[in-house]
């Protein structure tokens, strides 16, 4: 199929197909560190227009326990949790946390959170002068709408990927990490 096509556009290429399991791939996609895979069934045609379950896409994502440093009010208590970790005793912030909650968990952990407000910020890098390309900073302006929290709960997170700048893309909330003191958090090596 490839030798048929005669592409004159650099910006247009043919990925390369592989006939394999399942399994073997995401073992291979999260060994390299890769965003995902898109597969399709090696019977099915495409069909402009139609979703025919033919095609899946599956990203992966790593994971990392991160204290919570802070939050952005909002709906069921919370909008958003602020999550760093631990540097040379500082506690440095990576990330703004919307995604993974449903109302419940909003409230459950609102409810947590509460009894540790504290005055100041316990992050040692904010506030951030401007936001980066993938919008993930913390600015001064931002900062006004944050609660601040004594850093003492762990969670755990997933995410798509660490940025050039120490800040995590597409973080998603899993859960609490009870089991986890605080100040042993520190960044997961890749």
């Amino acid at each position: 199929m490839k030798s048929l096509l005669k592409l004159r556009s650099p910006r247009v290429r043919i990925s390369e197909q592989f006939e394999t399991s399942a399994t073997d791939m995401l073992a291979a996609v999260r060994q390299q560190h890769l965003e995902g895979v898109i597969g399709k069934r090696k019977d099915s045609f495409y069909e402009p227009g139609k979703r025919t379950g033919a095609w899946i896409k599956y990203r992966v994502n790593r994971g990392q326990e991160l204290v919570i440093g802070g939050y952005v009010p909002g709906t069921y208590g919370l909008d958003s949790i602020i999550v760093g970790y631990y540097k040379d005793g500082d506690l440095i912030y990576v990330a703004r946390v919307r995604n993974g909650f449903v109302p419940a968990s909003r409230r459950q952990l609102f409810e947590r959170l509460r009894s540790l407000v504290k005055p100041e910020c316990p992050f040692a890098n904010l506030p951030e002068t401007h936001r980066s390309r993938w919008g993930e900073g913390l600015t001064a302006e931002d900062m006004k709408k944050c609660v601040w929290l004594w850093p003492k709960l762990v969670v755990q997170i997933e995410f798509l990927e660490w940025t050039e700048s120490d800040h995590l893309r597409h973080s998603e909330f899993v859960g609490l990490r009870d089991d986890k003191d605080a100040r042993g958090v520190v960044k997961a090596q890749p």
